[in-house]
């Protein structure tokens, strides 16, 4: 019932139930590594870089299935070293930010999380020589003043949490940036092959030297981390074949409020005020920016 109710939805409803879908997904993992961290009161949990590892290791056990079903083509490309180069930026900002889900409240880290489109835009106008036109250079002043919002520096000390937060979003938007090169030349299987079989080995290496064993109800946890990750991947990428990212993009916020209900129902945490307005403005202003890049890609 509830699969032909969803088929007989417009294309534009189905891919913006999706992507609120995958944003309560995604938020729901970002509580469950706080939990398994320790983030919470009396625990001390598993090292961050431990849960990074077994984030991906369970998203290659995911996505294997789609690998051996495309078999060894999925896997020919001559960018081998923009990949690997991928996978390196991707596990520095993965374990900075789950440090971050360790240390700061969970709606604070989703909503300087905007940030990293903003830092996709910053870095194509260095590396790629992009000439943004008035427009996308007001948004990305308005965005980063509400960064700043979020942050209040002067009126309050800026915790450790959030700068890891700013940290891994200019990483991750770097990485968008070499994410968007490579389609041009290899297979969205080709590129989400790469990313499992190559970041699980590296995220390895920092993991083995704060290694401590799971218990069971923390391998669960860790399951659930993967699990959630995944599906909220494929969510969120079926969302964006069913509608125009403009249509869905909006609804994007709602992982803050995903993130807002996770941290106070687990664990007692109420956001300021100055999170949402602040989250607001660094989300509307990445919302303009990718609706400026959609329309331009069109003309």
């Amino acid at each position: 019932m509830i699969q032909s109710a969803y088929a007989r939805m417009p294309p534009t409803l189905r891919g913006m139930l999706l992507i609120v879908i995958s944003g309560a997904l995604f938020a729901g993992m970002h509580a469950t590594i706080r939990w398994v961290s320790g983030g919470h009161e009396g625990a001390t949990g598993l090292h961050p870089f431990e849960i990074a590892f077994f984030r991906n290791f369970f998203g290659l056990l995911a996505i294997s299935p789609l690998i051996f079903r495309a078999g060894l083509p999925a896997l020919r490309t001559t960018r081998f070293s923009s990949h690997a180069f991928r996978a390196f930026m991707q596990v520095g900002s993965m374990m900075m930010f789950f440090s971050a889900l360790q240390l700061a409240p969970l709606a604070d880290v989703v909503a300087l999380s905007f940030v990293a489109p903003l830092f996709a835009t910053v870095g194509a106008i260095i590396f790629l020589a992009e000439r943004p036109k008035l427009r996308r250079w007001s948004a990305l002043i308005v965005g980063f003043i509400g960064a700043f919002v979020i942050l209040r520096p002067g009126f309050q000390e800026i915790s450790t949490g959030l700068v890891l937060v700013l940290a891994s979003s200019a990483i991750w938007g770097l990485s968008l940036l070499i994410i968007k090169s490579l389609s041009r030349t290899d297979s969205s299987v080709t590129i989400t092959a790469y990313m499992g079989i190559l970041m699980t080995p590296l995220s390895l290496v920092p993991a083995l030297f704060v290694w401590q064993m799971p218990t069971a109800v923390e391998f669960t946890g860790l399951f659930v981390i993967g699990a959630l990750g995944s599906v909220g991947h494929l969510a969120l990428a079926q969302a964006f074949k069913e509608a125009e990212a403009t249509a869905i993009l909006p609804l994007d916020f709602m992982r803050l409020i995903w993130a807002a209900v996770y941290g106070y129902v687990f664990f007692a945490e109420v956001p300021e005020i100055w999170t949402w307005l602040g989250g607001g403005i660094v989300f509307a202003a990445a919302t303009y920016v990718a609706y400026r890049e959609a329309k331009q890609g069109k003309d």
